[in-house]
């Protein structure tokens, strides 16, 4: 029989994400075929399995800290938000529908019997569950149809511990209020409590986890502190947190503009790994200074986002530094940006629509999204500072639903091999000041990026950096040290209790 236990959170960002992986990495190395699962996913983060199905990272990370491919059942419905009321549905990782909130809380309860097929389904190959829950368990206007948290604890009959999170303040008030606002079944799934992101003496804590406990009934279970783990965040609350503000003195300075609908942003966690490079998410033209290289991240609203940088002033800043010899690169979205012209009938209709025209190239948008997880070889002969990566083998994915056609003056920067064929990605310019490509993840690919930071740091007379880095171990690492933490602060034993106590059968 299935074992399973359910991380839900006091509000959004408190740290289940990173807690639900910690779970599956110490079941993992005690033996267990462990499984993540959240139900439903909001989030502009996302990922491509090896049947090219989309999903959240964060069940992807989680995944690989099982030590397990990533496999969509674990993440059946994802929403994309491509604006303040609209989001991109993806059901069982293909697109189902664009809707806004109102419509899909109306649509929600027709996902039950498709998510509780995916859950099962998991269940019958797993010996531990570990289900993620999203945002808070006590948003009252939302429980009648709730499909994440309560909704799906009762669907998988699993207990429930609560995290809170203690950094950002009235952690107690936090706990007990949402106790108070649970239905008596829900508060009697709780069957414990994690205090997260502790910095100080826990000594502190002491009379007032008594209280809370006499309060509640619900024990806590342990208090985790604030810990140096270099791991993924599943939304874009890290970056408005400050969390990738990079101000660690480093050889090489990457300026990464951060678009207000920005997606995938976990393709600079393995850059922002390298020893010798500081990453910096920026906002505002004036902080586009001293920097050796400026990215385009993907983003869920190409148009939108490229509005927002001409009346922002940042398309001027891009260009201008772009004039003082300093590359500007473009991925996904951020690639389509670049080009001379973006041609949109499908997702926003504003039809044709100038670029920055920094490569010359035409996008059209199409209806039908490509997911596929490719592999890839850098073009033979690259300009400039990206000699030092021709010819380098990289993997990633392609999560876009447009099509970018290269004019004269641009060269091919890549071959992708599709079902046994190549075919041409990307653009650079002939003095490789500009380039672009739709590849998701390159940067997970050691090589490419070791090779860029060293043309980078060959611009600016600095000598490469040969000490190797992998970032497949430096990920399996900090999975390691979340792990030990979690055994150090947390009451594994009475978690085991607790799943063994409530144990269901499939």
């Amino acid at each position: 029989m299935t074992q399973a236990v359910m991380l839900q959170g006091t509000a959004s960002d408190v740290g289940k994400s990173v807690l639900a992986a910690g779970l599956c990495r110490i079941f993992y190395q005690d033996g267990l075929r462990t499984a993540p699962f959240k139900s439903q996913n909001m989030a502009l983060n996302s990922g491509i399995t090896q049947d090219g199905k989309e999903m959240g990272r964060a069940q992807i990370f989680q995944a690989e800290a099982a030590g397990i491919t990533p496999d969509v059942r674990m993440n059946p419905v994802l929403l994309k938000p491509t604006s303040d009321r609209q989001a991109q549905v993806v059901l069982m990782g293909k697109v189902a529908t664009n809707m806004d909130a109102v419509s899909y809380h109306d649509y929600k309860s027709r996902l039950r019997e498709q998510i509780l097929a995916a859950y099962n389904s998991l269940a019958q190959e797993y010996d531990v569950i570990v289900l993620e829950g999203a945002g808070s368990p006590a948003e009252i206007n939302l429980r009648d149809r709730d499909i994440v948290n309560m909704g799906m604890a009762e669907m998988a009959q699993c207990p429930v511990i609560l995290v809170a999170d203690i950094d950002r303040g009235g952690v107690f008030a936090a706990i007990y209020g949402t106790l108070a606002l649970l239905h008596k079944q829900e508060r009697d799934r709780v069957k414990g409590v994690i205090i997260n992101k502790f910095r100080g003496d826990v000594a502190l804590l002491y009379s007032g986890i008594e209280q809370i406990e006499s309060l509640t009934g619900v024990p806590v279970l342990g208090v985790m502190p604030w810990l140096d783990v270099d791991l993924e965040d599943e939304d874009g609350v890290a970056l408005q947190n400050g969390k990738y503000r990079g101000n660690d003195p480093r050889d090489i300075t990457i300026a990464i503009v951060q678009l207000p609908h920005i997606s995938n942003f976990t393709d600079f966690n393995a850059l922002a790994a390298q020893p010798d490079v500081r990453i910096r998410y920026i906002r505002r033209p004036d902080a586009l200074t001293d920097v050796d290289l400026v990215i385009l991240p993907g983003s869920k609203n190409t148009l939108s986002d490229l509005a927002w940088l001409r009346e922002s002033g940042m398309a001027d800043a891009v260009l201008q530094t772009h004039r003082q010899g300093v590359p500007v690169m473009g991925i996904c979205g951020g690639y389509q940006m670049l080009g001379d012209t973006i041609v949109d009938e499908v997702e926003s209709g504003l039809g044709t629509q100038p670029g920055l025209g920094l490569l010359n190239t035409i996008t059209r948008f199409a209806p039908d999204k490509t997911t596929t997880q490719v592999s890839a070889t850098m073009s033979g002969e690259l300009p400039g500072w990206l000699a030092t990566a021709a010819g380098v083998p990289v993997r990633g994915y392609e999560i876009h639903m447009g099509e970018t056609v290269l004019q004269e003056g641009c060269c091919t920067a890549m071959t992708l091999q599709k079902n046994g064929y190549p075919v041409a990605d990307g653009a650079v310019t002939a003095d490789g000041l500009a380039f672009g490509t739709y590849l998701h993840g390159l940067f997970d690919s050691d090589a490419f990026t070791r090779a860029v930071v060293n043309g980078l740091r060959a611009r600016k007379g600095l000598a490469p950096w040969e000490t190797a880095f992998c970032y497949a171990e430096h990920k399996a690492r900090q999975f390691d040290l979340l792990a030990e933490a979690m055994r150090q602060h947390i009451d594994i034993d009475k978690i085991y209790t607790i799943m063994q106590q409530h144990q269901e059968p499939v």
